[in-house]
């Protein structure tokens, strides 16, 4: 999945003022008839549900507008230069490369925003009569347009983020709720890109879950792989833990739970402040029920909630889904009341 490129837009220089008298039969006074130039094109950013990385960028990484034509004689005025679009996929931040300023955040499909504007087009010599300079020679070159270096980072939109170390459930979890179609293995790092899923619920309701790839201790230090797509879940509005708590895994889970958890907050304090539940997952292979009580016991400390799981029998999925819809969707989780 390609969600940070680096491009340049180039807007259109301006057209140059043109240089020119009236010689024309039948016309006793001729005088300067120099026309001005076109002004050169933009570039503008356009967001589009028609896209979902920004693979197209990837190997696109000019973009230029048109320049503005020359004045002509008899006070031509030449074309403006035609402007572009470059379509990019909702959840796209654009920066400027070179001072890191935040130009603005895509989060609505067909936002647009012009990145740099085309240079205005030179003044002809006949904009430089007076009653005093009857005959000038005097014109305009174009004026350059604007040129930026872009760093564009896709974010995705999601309701719902799952975190947790490879092997957790994760896939398998996205897998039974919603469509998505994960690729499902049993070994490490199954999962190399982001998955969204769209959990249906009734009424024709539905929220939007992240899978990323799993953390690992040292994640934010670059290990496994490392921290580049905990970004996708930076605007989410809940974050859901999984904790494999059978003995296969190999660890203690518990400890699984402290080491995410530092390294979110090694990433982004802001994102390990989010509201957040706890799921203990692959229930149906769990034999030692002290992993299960000491897991629980570790979110009580913290006051998050708790849930335990199945992917694999369905068991606790649909208190899960109903416990995620009312984090997000407080207000339409609560029943209407008549009279």
């Amino acid at each position: 999945m390609i969600d940070e490129v680096r491009i340049l837009v180039k807007a259109g220089d301006g057209g140059n003022g043109c240089l020119a008298f009236r010689r024309e039969k039948f016309v006793p006074r001729g005088g300067p008839s120099g026309g001005d130039g076109g002004h050169g094109g933009a570039v503008d950013l356009v967001s589009s549900v028609h896209h979902n990385t920004l693979l197209h960028l990837r190997f696109n990484p000019e973009h230029k507008a048109q320049r503005g034509q020359h004045g002509l004689g008899s006070n031509c005025t030449g074309f403006n230069g035609k402007s572009i679009e470059v379509q990019v996929p909702v959840g796209t931040v654009v920066y400027d490369h070179e001072t890191g300023e935040l130009l603005h955040d895509f989060t609505t499909p067909n936002d647009r925003i012009t990145v740099v504007r085309g240079g205005r087009g030179g003044r002809g010599n006949a904009r430089f009569v007076n009653s005093r300079h009857q005959a000038p020679t005097e014109h305009e070159e174009g004026f350059p347009g604007e040129e930026r270096k872009l760093r564009l980072e896709l974010k995705l939109l999601a309701d719902v983020g799952l975190v947790g170390f490879p092997n957790a459930g994760k896939s398998t979890l996205i897998s039974r709720i919603s469509a998505a179609k994960p690729k499902i293995a049993d070994y490490p790092f199954t999962t190399l890109e982001p998955n969204l899923g769209v959990v249906p619920l009734p009424h024709n309701r539905s929220f939007v879950v992240a899978d990323i790839p799993g953390l690992i201790e040292g994640a934010s230090e670059g290990h496994g792989l490392g921290v580049q797509f905990l970004k996708h879940i930076e605007r989410t509005k809940l974050l859901v833990h999984l904790v494999d708590v059978s003995e296969s895994s190999g660890r203690d889970p518990v400890n699984d739970f402290k080491v995410i958890l530092n390294e979110l907050a090694s990433f982004n304090e802001d994102l390990a402040a989010k509201s957040m539940i706890v799921v203990a997952t692959k229930m149906d292979s769990a034999q030692d029920p002290k992993r299960l009580k000491a897991l629980k016991t570790a979110a009580a400390r913290r006051k998050l909630p708790f849930f335990q799981i199945s992917a694999v029998t369905g068991e606790g999925l649909e208190e899960l889904k109903h416990a995620m819809a009312e984090r997000i969707m407080p207000e339409e989780s609560k029943p209407t009341v008549v009279g």
